[in-house]
């Protein structure tokens, strides 16, 4: 069987977590892209590389047209898949027209237009945000009449990793930031919204269409305000249940089932659990792959066996509810621009190489010798540093020990 796999720049759930996966499983992969020369890069040295096809994944009759014409033999079996937040409203099309497994559309749709999202959640009567949008182009004062709350947030309606959110204190600051965002984003609409105060957190679920499974999730340590970068996430293996009923509440009203989803909610002083956003894939920076050791699970297998039309165990939720494990991801950010001159390499320690117990992975974000601004988003990573362990201390101080005995140098 041939998998088709719509992706834009390569990332390392890919690399390292679906490609990986998708050979043990038999699968032929060939991407879709319209980054192709980057992906033939990463690829280049892995056994059994992918294909690699240039295609303007955006448009989803460019992606069923181009399938169309690499299978137009109609002997060879296939699926469509794609771990990017961007395109998978174009998957769940191209899969939907040719009969495949797949996410549904306006499911994927809602996840992604946070406008959208809040809209549906309000008409569902299950939690109401008051927000406004500001479409591409428009005067950002406009946003004067819809009487929002402050402080509130804006916001990139379609944004990812924490690009361009920002928190504001008054309706001048709203007005300012918002044209700062569309100057550096021409073309992008905005979602102003109140700001949603308590403790971040995740749920992390997988669906085969049949049943949704809760696979944990984690607690989110973010940047001083006004900015929202993830800095920590700590292994959650079961939150209370009356706050995963909200939220499995809202992802059934949104229409999430097939497929990994990351969700991101915070939960307030009352025990309300309120939406922040929902990422219709797998939890990315790492966490996917720190996920799948803590969980000892075949992970990305399971994602895409559910793409193949295949049921998942009907113990899943269970067992990953019942791991004895914990583990934390923290990034290391850059504080200015500059050049960075002196970082540590990889570094992946098995458990059984240490007294702890502790399986300890470095992976660098950003090469020696790269230059870049300071981005105020997960641009900034310098590293991501993840440990899974017996518990939550031995992971933690496993981190730390590993950060306090390196150094990363940016130099302006």
């Amino acid at each position: 069987m041939r998998l088709y796999l719509l992706a834009l720049n390569p990332t390392e759930s890919v690399t390292e977590g679906f490609l990986p996966a998708a050979a043990r499983l038999g699968l032929d992969v060939t991407v879709l892209t319209d980054h192709a020369d980057a992906h033939r890069r990463a690829y280049a040295e892995l056994p059994g590389a992918p294909a690699v096809v240039d295609c303007e994944v955006h448009d989803f009759r460019e992606v069923v047209g181009l399938i169309s014409r690499l299978t137009r033999d109609g002997r060879t079996p296939f699926a469509v898949f794609s771990n990017s937040d961007h395109l998978q409203v174009q998957t769940a099309l191209a899969a939907e027209y040719f009969g495949l497994p797949g996410k549904d559309w306006k499911a994927a749709l809602r996840a992604k237009n946070k406008g959208q999202l809040r809209r549906h959640l309000a008409a569902a009567g299950l939690d109401t945000v008051r927000s406004a949008e500001l479409a591409p182009d428009q005067d950002p004062s406009a946003l004067l009449e819809a009487g929002l709350p402050f402080p509130a947030v804006v916001k990139p309606r379609e944004g990812v990793a924490s690009e361009d959110v920002t928190l504001v204190a008054d309706a001048r600051e709203m007005v300012r930031r918002a044209r700062e965002i569309q100057a550096r984003r021409p073309g992008a609409a905005l979602v102003v919204e109140e700001f949603l105060d308590g403790p971040l957190c995740t749920l992390e679920t997988l669906g085969d269409g049949l049943r949704r499974h809760v696979l944990g999730g984690f607690r989110t340590t973010l940047s001083p305000l006004p900015d929202f970068i993830e800095e920590a996430l700590e292994f959650v293996p079961a939150h209370p249940p009356a706050v995963v009923a909200q939220v499995l509440a809202q992802l059934d009203a949104i229409g999430v089932g097939l497929g990994a989803c990351h969700t991101e909610f915070v939960v307030q002083p009352d025990g309300r659990a309120r939406i922040v956003e929902v990422n219709y894939r797998a939890i990315g920076d790492q966490c996917d792959l720190m996920l799948a050791a803590v969980l000892d699970l075949p992970l990305f297998e399971l994602v895409l066996a559910a793409h193949l039309g295949r049921e998942l165990p009907a113990e899943l939720g269970e067992r990953c509810a019942a791991t004895p494990l914990r583990a934390r991801n923290e990034a290391v950010r850059a504080d200015r621009a500059g050049t960075l001159t002196a970082a540590p390499g990889p570094h992946d320690e098995r458990a059984e190489e240490r007294a702890d117990g502790v399986r300890l992975v470095h992976r660098p974000q950003r090469a020696i010798g790269e230059r870049h601004e300071h981005y105020r988003t997960n641009r900034d990573y310098l590293s991501v540093i993840w440990a899974v362990g017996p518990d939550q201390p031995a992971a933690d101080a496993a981190v730390a020990g590993f950060v306090a005995a390196n150094r990363w140098e940016i130099t302006p």
